[in-house]
Protein backbone atom coordinates (compact mmCIF):
# COMPACT_ATOMS: atom_id res chain seq x y z
CA UNK A 1 0.00 0.00 0.00
CA UNK A 2 3.17 2.02 0.75
CA UNK A 3 3.58 2.23 -3.51
CA UNK A 4 -0.09 3.21 -4.53
CA UNK A 5 0.57 6.84 -4.54
CA UNK A 6 3.20 6.53 -6.76
CA UNK A 7 1.38 3.77 -9.00
CA UNK A 8 -1.78 5.83 -9.10
CA UNK A 9 0.51 8.74 -10.29
CA UNK A 10 2.46 6.89 -12.47
CA UNK A 11 -0.67 5.56 -14.03
CA UNK A 12 -2.01 8.95 -14.51
CA UNK A 13 0.77 9.61 -16.40
CA UNK A 14 1.18 7.03 -18.88
CA UNK A 15 -2.75 7.45 -19.42
CA UNK A 16 -2.24 10.69 -19.86
CA UNK A 17 0.08 10.08 -22.91
CA UNK A 18 -2.51 7.31 -24.34
CA UNK A 19 -5.41 9.80 -23.99
CA UNK A 20 -2.97 12.84 -26.12
CA UNK A 21 -2.89 10.46 -28.82
CA UNK A 22 -6.56 9.04 -28.10
CA UNK A 23 -8.06 12.01 -29.19
CA UNK A 24 -6.90 12.35 -32.91
CA UNK A 25 -8.53 8.70 -33.41
CA UNK A 26 -12.15 10.03 -31.47
CA UNK A 27 -12.06 13.57 -33.10
CA UNK A 28 -11.47 11.95 -36.94
CA UNK A 29 -14.25 9.14 -36.40
CA UNK A 30 -16.60 11.90 -34.11
CA UNK A 31 -17.02 13.78 -37.62
CA UNK A 32 -16.04 11.37 -40.56
CA UNK A 33 -17.00 7.96 -38.52
CA UNK A 34 -13.42 6.64 -40.02
CA UNK A 35 -10.93 4.81 -37.64
CA UNK A 36 -8.13 5.41 -38.48
CA UNK A 37 -5.21 3.18 -38.20
CA UNK A 38 -2.63 5.11 -39.56
CA UNK A 39 -2.62 7.91 -36.20
CA UNK A 40 -0.25 5.86 -34.55
CA UNK A 41 2.77 5.97 -37.07
CA UNK A 42 1.23 9.74 -36.91
CA UNK A 43 2.12 9.69 -33.48
CA UNK A 44 5.97 8.26 -35.07
CA UNK A 45 6.64 10.60 -37.33
CA UNK A 46 6.00 12.97 -34.67
CA UNK A 47 8.63 11.93 -32.71
CA UNK A 48 11.35 11.44 -35.58
CA UNK A 49 10.24 15.09 -36.58
CA UNK A 50 11.43 16.00 -33.31
CA UNK A 51 14.73 13.98 -33.30
CA UNK A 52 15.24 15.65 -36.79
CA UNK A 53 15.05 19.18 -35.07
CA UNK A 54 17.23 18.12 -32.60
CA UNK A 55 19.98 16.08 -34.03
CA UNK A 56 20.27 17.94 -37.63
CA UNK A 57 18.94 21.22 -37.50
CA UNK A 58 20.02 22.80 -34.20
CA UNK A 59 23.80 23.34 -33.20
CA UNK A 60 25.51 20.81 -31.18
CA UNK A 61 25.31 21.86 -27.50
CA UNK A 62 22.18 23.90 -27.66
CA UNK A 63 20.21 23.46 -24.60
CA UNK A 64 17.63 21.13 -23.84
CA UNK A 65 15.30 23.60 -22.45
CA UNK A 66 15.37 26.18 -26.05
CA UNK A 67 16.04 22.50 -28.06
CA UNK A 68 12.75 21.53 -26.42
CA UNK A 69 10.11 23.85 -27.55
CA UNK A 70 11.65 23.54 -31.01
CA UNK A 71 11.65 20.20 -31.13
CA UNK A 72 7.86 20.41 -30.42
CA UNK A 73 7.06 22.68 -33.07
CA UNK A 74 9.15 19.90 -35.22
CA UNK A 75 6.97 17.16 -34.29
CA UNK A 76 3.57 19.27 -34.70
CA UNK A 77 4.54 20.44 -37.64
CA UNK A 78 6.04 16.79 -39.48
CA UNK A 79 2.74 15.06 -37.58
CA UNK A 80 0.07 17.70 -39.49
CA UNK A 81 1.44 17.32 -43.05
CA UNK A 82 1.28 13.61 -42.71
CA UNK A 83 -2.23 13.49 -41.32
CA UNK A 84 -2.95 16.08 -43.97
CA UNK A 85 -1.76 14.66 -46.81
CA UNK A 86 -3.51 11.23 -45.79
CA UNK A 87 -6.76 12.90 -45.56
CA UNK A 88 -6.60 14.77 -48.96
CA UNK A 89 -4.93 11.80 -50.85
CA UNK A 90 -6.09 8.48 -49.11
CA UNK A 91 -9.23 9.34 -47.21
CA UNK A 92 -10.88 12.37 -49.57
CA UNK A 93 -11.65 10.24 -52.27
CA UNK A 94 -13.24 7.27 -50.46
CA UNK A 95 -15.40 9.17 -48.43
CA UNK A 96 -18.56 8.02 -49.99
CA UNK A 97 -17.24 4.16 -50.52
CA UNK A 98 -18.07 1.47 -48.22
CA UNK A 99 -16.41 1.64 -44.73
CA UNK A 100 -14.17 -1.09 -45.42
CA UNK A 101 -12.17 1.12 -47.93
CA UNK A 102 -11.12 3.25 -45.96
CA UNK A 103 -10.29 1.03 -43.02
CA UNK A 104 -8.14 -1.20 -44.82
CA UNK A 105 -6.67 1.64 -46.47
CA UNK A 106 -6.11 3.14 -43.25
CA UNK A 107 -3.87 0.16 -41.82
CA UNK A 108 -2.27 -0.26 -45.55
CA UNK A 109 -1.28 3.72 -44.63
CA UNK A 110 0.33 2.23 -41.48
CA UNK A 111 2.70 0.08 -42.97
CA UNK A 112 3.62 2.23 -45.92
CA UNK A 113 4.72 5.08 -43.18
CA UNK A 114 6.08 2.36 -40.92
CA UNK A 115 8.38 1.03 -43.52
CA UNK A 116 9.29 4.59 -45.46
CA UNK A 117 10.31 5.66 -42.02
CA UNK A 118 12.91 2.10 -41.49
CA UNK A 119 13.88 2.63 -45.48
CA UNK A 120 14.83 6.50 -45.41
CA UNK A 121 15.27 8.06 -42.24
CA UNK A 122 19.08 7.91 -40.97
CA UNK A 123 19.62 4.90 -38.56
CA UNK A 124 16.16 4.22 -38.27
CA UNK A 125 16.49 0.51 -38.41
CA UNK A 126 17.43 0.20 -35.03
CA UNK A 127 16.14 2.34 -32.12
CA UNK A 128 17.53 5.84 -31.81
CA UNK A 129 18.67 7.46 -28.67
CA UNK A 130 15.92 11.07 -27.58
CA UNK A 131 17.56 13.55 -26.13
CA UNK A 132 16.58 14.06 -22.00
CA UNK A 133 15.92 16.84 -19.75
CA UNK A 134 18.16 17.57 -17.52
CA UNK A 135 18.21 17.58 -13.87
CA UNK A 136 15.39 15.16 -11.77
CA UNK A 137 13.98 13.40 -10.58
CA UNK A 138 11.87 15.43 -8.54
CA UNK A 139 10.20 13.86 -5.53
CA UNK A 140 6.67 14.97 -3.64
CA UNK A 141 5.65 13.52 -0.55
CA UNK A 142 6.42 9.63 -1.15
CA UNK A 143 5.62 10.51 -5.29
CA UNK A 144 8.95 10.79 -7.57
CA UNK A 145 8.40 12.38 -10.87
CA UNK A 146 10.80 11.28 -13.42
CA UNK A 147 12.83 14.23 -15.22
CA UNK A 148 11.45 12.87 -19.08
CA UNK A 149 7.68 12.60 -17.43
CA UNK A 150 7.86 16.57 -16.07
CA UNK A 151 7.29 18.07 -19.81
CA UNK A 152 3.99 15.74 -19.77
CA UNK A 153 3.23 16.63 -16.49
CA UNK A 154 2.77 20.58 -18.08
CA UNK A 155 1.72 19.62 -21.39
CA UNK A 156 -1.13 16.97 -20.74
CA UNK A 157 -3.49 19.80 -18.67
CA UNK A 158 -2.95 22.62 -21.43
CA UNK A 159 -2.94 20.65 -24.12
CA UNK A 160 -6.77 19.45 -22.71
CA UNK A 161 -7.73 22.95 -21.82
CA UNK A 162 -6.83 24.61 -25.59
CA UNK A 163 -9.20 21.60 -26.61
CA UNK A 164 -11.47 22.55 -24.26
CA UNK A 165 -11.80 26.28 -25.28
CA UNK A 166 -10.93 25.43 -28.93
CA UNK A 167 -14.37 23.82 -29.23
CA UNK A 168 -16.70 25.37 -27.08
CA UNK A 169 -15.34 28.86 -27.63
CA UNK A 170 -14.16 29.41 -31.24
CA UNK A 171 -16.43 29.18 -34.90
CA UNK A 172 -14.78 26.39 -35.84
CA UNK A 173 -15.32 24.25 -32.70
CA UNK A 174 -18.80 25.03 -32.95
CA UNK A 175 -18.52 24.40 -36.56
CA UNK A 176 -17.06 20.94 -35.85
CA UNK A 177 -19.51 19.93 -33.27
CA UNK A 178 -22.30 20.75 -35.94
CA UNK A 179 -20.28 18.48 -38.63
CA UNK A 180 -20.13 15.69 -36.21
CA UNK A 181 -23.62 16.13 -34.99
CA UNK A 182 -25.34 15.87 -39.02
CA UNK A 183 -22.61 16.71 -41.81
CA UNK A 184 -25.31 17.47 -44.56
CA UNK A 185 -27.29 19.52 -42.83
CA UNK A 186 -23.69 21.68 -41.49
CA UNK A 187 -23.38 21.88 -45.10
CA UNK A 188 -26.58 23.82 -45.86
CA UNK A 189 -26.16 26.04 -42.84
CA UNK A 190 -23.02 27.25 -44.76
CA UNK A 191 -20.08 25.03 -42.99
CA UNK A 192 -17.18 24.35 -44.81
CA UNK A 193 -16.97 20.51 -44.18
CA UNK A 194 -13.94 19.77 -45.86
CA UNK A 195 -12.23 22.60 -44.09
CA UNK A 196 -13.69 21.10 -40.95
CA UNK A 197 -12.64 17.90 -41.84
CA UNK A 198 -9.15 18.74 -42.16
CA UNK A 199 -8.69 20.57 -39.27
CA UNK A 200 -10.15 17.55 -37.25
CA UNK A 201 -7.19 15.46 -38.91
CA UNK A 202 -4.32 18.20 -38.01
CA UNK A 203 -5.45 18.79 -34.37
CA UNK A 204 -5.86 15.02 -34.06
CA UNK A 205 -2.22 14.51 -35.31
CA UNK A 206 -0.93 17.89 -33.09
CA UNK A 207 -2.26 15.81 -29.48
CA UNK A 208 -0.41 13.10 -31.29
CA UNK A 209 2.68 14.73 -31.96
CA UNK A 210 2.40 16.36 -27.89
CA UNK A 211 2.00 12.37 -27.26
CA UNK A 212 5.38 11.40 -29.80
CA UNK A 213 7.88 14.44 -27.66
CA UNK A 214 6.53 12.91 -24.44
CA UNK A 215 7.09 9.24 -25.37
CA UNK A 216 10.31 9.80 -26.42
CA UNK A 217 11.66 12.07 -23.25
CA UNK A 218 10.11 9.46 -20.92
CA UNK A 219 11.90 6.31 -22.71
CA UNK A 220 14.72 8.19 -23.88
CA UNK A 221 14.18 6.44 -27.29
CA UNK A 222 12.23 6.15 -30.19
CA UNK A 223 11.97 3.80 -33.45
CA UNK A 224 9.75 3.17 -36.43
CA UNK A 225 7.62 0.06 -34.29
CA UNK A 226 6.74 2.67 -31.72
CA UNK A 227 3.17 3.58 -32.95
CA UNK A 228 1.80 0.08 -33.27
CA UNK A 229 1.49 -0.98 -29.86
CA UNK A 230 0.43 2.64 -28.34
CA UNK A 231 -1.44 3.56 -31.28
CA UNK A 232 -3.88 0.33 -30.46
CA UNK A 233 -3.87 1.32 -26.72
CA UNK A 234 -5.01 4.43 -27.29
CA UNK A 235 -7.69 3.55 -30.10
CA UNK A 236 -8.77 1.40 -27.12
CA UNK A 237 -8.39 4.59 -24.65
CA UNK A 238 -10.90 5.74 -27.25
CA UNK A 239 -13.25 3.23 -27.28
CA UNK A 240 -13.36 3.25 -23.74
CA UNK A 241 -14.24 5.94 -23.16
CA UNK A 242 -16.70 6.11 -25.81
CA UNK A 243 -15.14 6.83 -29.73
CA UNK A 244 -16.56 10.19 -30.28
CA UNK A 245 -16.58 12.10 -27.19
CA UNK A 246 -12.86 13.77 -26.57
CA UNK A 247 -13.26 14.01 -22.91
CA UNK A 248 -14.07 10.80 -22.98
CA UNK A 249 -10.99 9.94 -24.97
CA UNK A 250 -8.90 11.67 -22.24
CA UNK A 251 -11.18 9.40 -19.27
CA UNK A 252 -10.38 6.88 -21.43
CA UNK A 253 -6.56 7.08 -21.46
CA UNK A 254 -6.31 8.05 -17.71
CA UNK A 255 -8.21 4.83 -16.80
CA UNK A 256 -6.53 2.25 -19.18
CA UNK A 257 -3.04 4.05 -17.97
CA UNK A 258 -4.22 3.67 -13.96
CA UNK A 259 -4.93 -0.20 -15.00
CA UNK A 260 -1.63 -0.80 -16.66
CA UNK A 261 0.35 0.46 -13.72
CA UNK A 262 -1.77 -1.45 -11.23
CA UNK A 263 -1.99 -4.49 -12.99
CA UNK A 264 1.94 -4.49 -13.48
CA UNK A 265 2.74 -3.43 -9.85
CA UNK A 266 0.29 -5.97 -7.83
CA UNK A 267 -0.57 -8.93 -10.05
CA UNK A 268 2.53 -10.60 -9.08
CA UNK A 269 1.96 -10.56 -5.59
CA UNK A 270 -1.34 -12.81 -5.84
CA UNK A 271 -0.39 -16.32 -4.98
CA UNK A 272 -0.01 -18.15 -8.59
CA UNK A 273 -0.62 -15.11 -10.67
CA UNK A 274 3.78 -14.29 -11.08
CA UNK A 275 3.66 -15.44 -14.25
CA UNK A 276 0.80 -12.57 -15.24
CA UNK A 277 1.93 -9.75 -13.42
CA UNK A 278 4.78 -8.66 -15.44
CA UNK A 279 5.05 -5.99 -18.38
CA UNK A 280 4.52 -7.81 -21.02
CA UNK A 281 1.03 -9.00 -20.03
CA UNK A 282 0.45 -5.32 -19.02
CA UNK A 283 -1.07 -5.04 -22.16
CA UNK A 284 -3.38 -8.17 -22.17
CA UNK A 285 -5.15 -6.23 -18.64
CA UNK A 286 -5.43 -3.27 -21.04
CA UNK A 287 -7.81 -5.74 -23.30
CA UNK A 288 -9.49 -7.02 -20.25
CA UNK A 289 -10.65 -4.08 -19.03
CA UNK A 290 -11.64 -2.89 -22.52
CA UNK A 291 -13.68 -6.41 -22.78
CA UNK A 292 -15.06 -5.66 -19.53
CA UNK A 293 -16.58 -2.38 -19.65
CA UNK A 294 -18.16 -2.80 -23.03
CA UNK A 295 -19.94 -5.97 -21.73
CA UNK A 296 -21.37 -3.69 -19.62
CA UNK A 297 -21.52 -0.46 -21.05
CA UNK A 298 -20.98 -0.97 -24.82
CA UNK A 299 -21.05 2.77 -25.58
CA UNK A 300 -18.22 3.55 -23.30
CA UNK A 301 -17.73 4.97 -20.23
CA UNK A 302 -18.71 8.90 -21.73
CA UNK A 303 -20.37 7.80 -24.53
CA UNK A 304 -24.33 8.00 -25.69
CA UNK A 305 -26.48 5.39 -27.40
CA UNK A 306 -27.19 6.49 -30.80
CA UNK A 307 -28.74 5.79 -34.00
CA UNK A 308 -26.13 4.61 -37.13
CA UNK A 309 -25.56 7.74 -39.02
CA UNK A 310 -25.41 5.55 -42.10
Amino acid sequence: MNELPQQLVNGLLLGSMYGLVAIGYTMVYGIVQLINFAHGEIFMTGAFGALTVYAYILPDGTSMWVALPLMLIGAILVAVTVAVGAERFAYRPLRTAPRLAPLITAIGLSLALQQAVWAWYPGAKSARTFPSIPGGPFEIGNVTIQTGDVFLVAAAPLSMAFLAYFVMRTRTGRGMQATAQDPDTAKLMGVNTDRIIVIAFALGAAFAAVGSVAYGLKYGQIDFRMGFILGLKAFTAAVLGGIGNIYGAMLGGLVLGVAEALSTAYIADIPGMDKFGSQSWADVWAFVLLILVLLFRPQGLLGERVADRA
